[in-house]
């Protein structure tokens, strides 16, 4: 089997999901788990590194799985519900349409344009002057 066969089916699950890369991986897991020849040639090139990996977990004694702790959930209290209206007043700041966006908050004097000053016209005048020789 060739990688060619990884690649048609890579395209039919996208062309299922038109387009939909994240939905099309899902597709392509779910086929390669009941098609070892898929479930091979995707594998194929990454074999040392997910070899590599199993033996050194089981060098350094993981051979069980991580676990993932689960979140704990609160309890319902008189703080929790003044946390929930702080959230609430949040939000609402946020979504209010008020607030600044990101990266465009002004925190200093407001800016006005200046025009240019004719001394200054003068001068930018005298150096093009001086450096073309008055050839204008």
């Amino acid at each position: 089997m060739s990688r060619d066969y990884a690649i048609k089916k890579i395209k039919e699950a996208l062309h299922a999901t038109r387009g939909n890369a994240a939905a099309a991986r899902q597709q392509v897991i779910s086929m390669a788990m009941q098609d070892p020849a898929l479930l091979k040639e995707l594998v194929r090139p990454h074999m040392t590194g997910i070899v590599a990996h199993a033996v050194n977990r089981v060098v350094n004694g993981k051979t069980e799985p991580e676990s993932i702790p689960t979140p704990e959930v609160k309890a319902m209290t008189s703080q929790s519900s003044e946390e929930e209206k702080f959230g609430l007043d949040i939000l609402k700041a946020i979504a209010g349409g008020e607030s600044a966006q990101f990266g465009q908050e002004n925190y200093g004097r407001p800016i006005k344009k200046q025009g240019v000053s004719q001394s200054h016209l003068d001068a930018i005048q005298a150096m093009i002057d001086k450096g073309h020789g008055g050839k204008f």
